[in-house]
């Protein structure tokens, strides 16, 4: 992983509180939707050392919206206007968005709707940093309420950039809101690259990968694990772990399992996950499992608290992740906290993640006999599971954060007036 050093010597001293930070999100937990934007949460929320939080989710609304669940329940779940999370409060305002091609106004519209819960917080809260994630919609509403407020913003982009950078409407929104933060983060250097091929100063985009929580990922024996999954003891194991979507790629995996189980008749495919904002293949992908006949060689877990994930981990032995596109999948980092190598594809910050071949294998998206060989390979490699163990402990969510506050404290330097407790 390339590192980024450039905010290091700007942790002098880590007792000193900062002001108020607002995560602004569109994607993050809620009752409705518990594993919605899970690692802005697990980065975020280790800020809570430094600065108060507040989180501020704003949700896509329009009048209608409850007679499309009728016909495609599910859509736009509404969770409550605010909850309290580890002591962090999470509000979840409205803001106008209409499906279909008005969609281009999102920025404008959470923009414009969140202002007065922005505005107040930064009067009663002391509200000093607007901390946004993904450049789009988020971080053109972001840097938007920045300027009314005269707050400074930073935008952590995860992902989603380098699909809205191939659209002519939202490309000109992701590169306006890039250059209109204060300081903008990068989950992979990958994905820096790109805004910066279109012209973003190097010195605006920093690298701060994502990072993995070893309380929660850490490997118990293979046989406890299985055992207490129903599977054999014997038999190699591969498992995703994902929303069962099209870009994660379920489906791509499965259609290689009839080829795979002839060379290892025992195998055996883990997929754990459930529906998730992008959408839900549940129903495609068990009728896919009984037509090429595998119900014997494939479970599903349904999705599974970050609390609990361990377990199917550990009872695996090669993640396996057919990803149309990924900023940087935090879902390797756990994976292999629990000591499995990881074959993925070559898109977004994956080789970045799995950077050398004691890690796991990368191949090209689309060729599926290359994943099929490349499955077929790492089953029988020898792998060094302690030095890949060894490889996620390098990689913590501390480390992200001792990074992160070197970046929030020279922004708030060359911001002062970001510290008044006043709009």
């Amino acid at each position: 992983m390339k590192r980024d050093s450039g905010a290091a010597h700007a942790v002098q001293d880590e007792s000193a509180q900062l002001p108020a930070i607002a995560v602004y999100s569109a994607l993050f937990p809620n009752a409705r939707q518990p594993n919605a934007g899970l690692f802005i949460r697990e980065r975020m929320f280790r800020m809570r050392r430094y600065a108060p939080l507040i989180v501020v989710s704003p949700q896509p609304w329009f009048p209608f919206q409850s007679l499309i669940r009728h016909f495609k329940p599910g859509y736009r779940p509404m969770p409550a206007a605010q909850e309290a999370q580890q002591g962090v409060t999470v509000f979840f305002p409205r803001f106008l968005a209409i499906p279909g091609l008005l969609r281009r106004f999102d920025g404008l519209s959470m923009a414009v709707c969140t202002w007065p819960l922005m505005r107040r917080l930064k009067r009663e809260q002391g509200l000093g940093i607007i901390d946004a994630h993904f450049a789009y919609p988020c971080g053109e509403a972001a840097t938007r309420l920045g300027r009314w407020l005269g707050l400074p913003v930073t935008i952590t982009m995860r992902g989603t950039e380098s699909r809205h950078l191939q659209d002519p409407v939202l490309r000109p929104k992701v590169l306006a809101a890039v250059r209109g933060a204060s300081r903008v983060f990068s989950v992979s250097d990958s994905l820096r690259q790109l805004v910066l091929s279109a012209g973003i100063p190097q010195d605006h985009v920093h690298v701060v990968g994502n990072g993995v929580d070893l309380a929660k990922f850490r490997r118990i024996p293979q046989a406890e694990a299985r055992a207490a999954l129903g599977l054999k003891a014997e038999g190699p194991v591969l498992i995703s772990v994902g929303g069962l979507v099209e870009r994660k790629g379920f489906h791509r995996v499965i259609e290689l399992l009839p080829e795979l189980v002839k060379r290892f008749p025992s195998l055996h495919y883990l997929a754990v996950g459930g529906p998730s904002p992008e959408g839900d293949m549940t129903t495609e992908l068990r009728e896919q499992v009984a037509r090429l006949g595998l119900e014997s060689h494939v479970t599903f877990t349904g999705p599974l608290p970050p609390d609990r994930l361990h377990v199917p981990l550990s009872a695996a032995d090669i993640f396996v992740l057919s990803t149309r596109n990924e900023g940087w999948a935090n879902v390797f980092l756990e994976a292999m906290a629990c000591g499995l190598p990881v074959v993925t594809t070559d898109v977004g910050g994956n080789a970045e993640v799995v950077c050398t071949p004691e890690l796991g294998r990368i191949v090209p998206f689309g060729d599926a006999a290359a994943l099929r060989d490349a499955l077929a390979e790492a089953v029988e490699h020898p792998w060094d599971r302690d030095r890949i163990v060894a490889y996620a402990c390098d990689n913590t969510w501390d480390k992200r954060i001792a990074l992160l506050l070197g970046h929030f404290r020279q922004l708030l330097a060359t911001h002062p007036k970001a510290t008044e407790h006043t709009a």
